[in-house]
């Protein structure tokens, strides 16, 4: 699985526009759905890998930046549609900052909470990536 902007499908209407993320959207089992608001203006979120699970972003409302490190190379990507998705597999470290106003992250996971699958410490996760 590879890190990738996967489009959501867009139903358009004058009443105002409906898009579904469904199983054939996301490449994995869909566990668990949470999401992120009221981030404060400087505030970053994520700062971490996880080993197993898989994750797949949508800026629901507003706009943030997803900086990504699979160990060899770091990448930015910013989420401003509410019909395009990030798909995050295991084993890359992420940081969410830069949040806009009122912006809304969606974030569709393939597993329930573990702690035991988030690696929480950058230095372990380059030690670990390198391997």
């Amino acid at each position: 699985m590879e890190i990738k902007i996967i489009k959501i499908p867009k139903i358009e209407d004058p009443r105002g526009n409906l898009s579904v993320i469904e199983k054939d959207v996301v490449p994995f089992e869909i566990k668990r759905v949470y999401y992120l608001y009221d981030v404060p203006a400087g505030a970053e979120r994520g700062g971490h890998s996880h080993k197993e699970q898989h994750e797949f972003l949508v800026a629901l409302s507003g706009s943030f930046d997803v900086v990504l490190n699979n160990g060899k190379q770091v990448q930015k990507v910013t989420l401003n549609k509410p019909y395009e998705g990030l798909l995050i597999p295991n084993g890359v470290w992420r940081e969410l900052k830069d949040f806009s106003s009122g912006a809304v992250c969606l974030v569709v996971a393939s597993d329930v909470f573990d702690e035991d699958d988030y690696i929480r410490e950058f230095e372990e996760f380059l030690a670990i990536s390198s391997t």
